[in-house]
């Protein structure tokens, strides 16, 4: 008699970035069993902005799903989404999208920006610990709409976060979730701890029901398995720190943005962090997350092509270039070196002011380029750390893996712990385990982020 084959209960997460669109499929010791990752094109908004192309993206999300759920290997016990933060889908009566996923990138009107400003005054910023960023304050797209197409406003019922609208896609319930709520929109007053009065003011209802925390799952005779409400990948990446380790720590999140999140800080925001690019987030638990960010990715993709160029090298040759200690401290005697009081330090990368001429290879140029990057990285740390007596420093993202950054980040904070720490896909493992006590009767593991220490 052939024995049949059992299938084995999993979590799927949809893990939905700006580039990549992600499924993945978690057994109860985290593990991801299977990894499924797409590109979509880009379509173009009424006013011809790029953006993502939400009905390619529902379509792929419900079609991978359904393939997915008729696999025999896979008992499906939970299903989950993390994605980018700042983009809502606005949705009439019927649950039908009214508007273009507008990309966060696009450019807020500057009439519009000090008619804003006039009415609400630059307090609002501090107050919702969001710097002033236009399109990425996401509930300025819902005030823009307001004033400039007011009929595709009067037609939304509720604007989703997207994390929140890939929830939708499979409940049909349009619920408002913490961290998509607290991330530099614009809408939490962390004071009163409740939506912002200009929301009230400006009507914009349907953004404004009482946010769910993460940890949330929609279930009904109608389900199979729970299924969870989304939660901003940013902060989602931050949930497997906050499950494993008990004392403080900074997580450093490295990709297009380097982001560091302090989970620990009790301090209010200042209007100087603020103008510096600090910001709050609300974690899982609906918690503060002191978090400052430099575009550390973005700057590293331009400066390997123009130094791939001006050398006449690969694009990725930045991979073979071993950490040179001596050579660091050649060009620290032969250069003057950013430091990280420099207090523009933050808002450009000091290599851009630099002749390139000057370096005699790759390597010297690029070891240069990483000691003015991670002066830039050290002022955006310290502003994330403040007062806070934080033990360890986890580095995680794509420059974990670059031995120049790490070792210039440990020689800096030689009196803290640094590691780069490796976890398999973090902001989609951070989904699937802030619904692990409804999906998942097994203890989370212990060993579920890889250190590796520098000292």
């Amino acid at each position: 008699m052939i024995e049949k084959k059992t299938s084995t209960p999993v979590c799927a997460v949809f893990d939905i970035g700006k580039t990549n669109k992600k499924l993945l499929v978690f057994d109860q010791n985290y593990h991801v069993l299977k990894e499924e990752q797409v590109q979509l094109e880009e379509s173009l908004d009424d006013d011809g902005y790029p953006t993502d192309d939400l009905l390619q993206l529902t379509n792929w999300i419900k079609n991978s799903f359904q393939t997915l759920s008729q696999n025999p290997n896979f008992s499906i016990k939970g299903l989950n989404f993390s994605a980018y933060g700042a983009s809502l889908v606005h949705l009439n009566g019927n649950g039908k999208p009214v508007a273009a996923l507008y990309n966060y990138l696009k450019n807020f009107p500057k009439p519009l920006h000090k008619e804003f400003l006039e009415k609400y005054s630059k307090d609002i910023f501090r107050e919702t610990a969001s710097p002033d960023l236009g399109m990425l304050n996401s509930s300025l797209q819902l005030y823009w709409l307001k004033k400039e197409k007011p009929t595709i406003f009067h037609q939304i019922r509720h604007s989703l976060h997207l994390p929140q609208y890939c929830s939708f896609l499979f409940t049909n319930q349009a619920i408002s979730e913490i961290t998509s709520v607290g991330c530099h929109t614009l809408l939490w007053d962390f004071e009163k701890d409740d939506y912002h009065s200009w929301v009230e003011a400006e009507h914009l209802h349907s953004i404004s029901q009482k946010p769910m925390l993460s940890n949330n799952v929609i279930t009904d005779s109608t389900k199979e398995f729970p299924i969870g409400i989304g939660i901003h990948d940013s902060s989602s990446a931050l949930v497997p720190y906050l499950k494993s380790f008990d004392e403080n720590f900074i997580l450093l999140s490295t990709g297009t943005w380097a982001i560091s999140l302090n989970p620990f800080s009790e301090e209010p925001l200042t209007a100087n962090q603020l103008a510096k690019d600090c910001l709050c987030y609300l974690n899982f638990e609906g918690k503060p997350v002191k978090a400052s960010r430099i575009f550390a990715g973005n700057e590293h993709e331009r400066q390997i092509k123009h130094l791939a160029d001006y050398f006449n090298v690969k694009v990725d040759y930045f991979k073979q270039v071993k950490f040179d200690r001596d050579l660091i401290m050649f060009l620290r005697s032969k250069y003057k070196q950013a430091t990280p009081d420099t207090a523009d330090v933050l808002l450009d990368c000091p290599f851009v002011e630099r002749n390139i001429n000057l370096f005699k290879s790759y390597e010297e140029a690029y070891h240069q380029f990483m000691l003015d990057l991670v002066a830039q990285q050290i002022a955006s740390l310290r502003l994330a750390i403040g007062r806070t007596n934080v033990k360890k420093i986890f580095v995680d993202g794509g420059f974990s893996k670059n031995e120049i950054y790490m070792n210039l980040l440990a020689d800096a904070f030689f009196n803290k712990q640094v590691f780069a720490s490796e976890i398999a896909q973090a902001s989609a493992l951070g989904a699937a385990l802030v619904i692990h006590e409804h999906w998942n009767n097994q203890p989370i593991p212990e060993q579920i982020i890889s250190l590796k220490r520098y000292f």
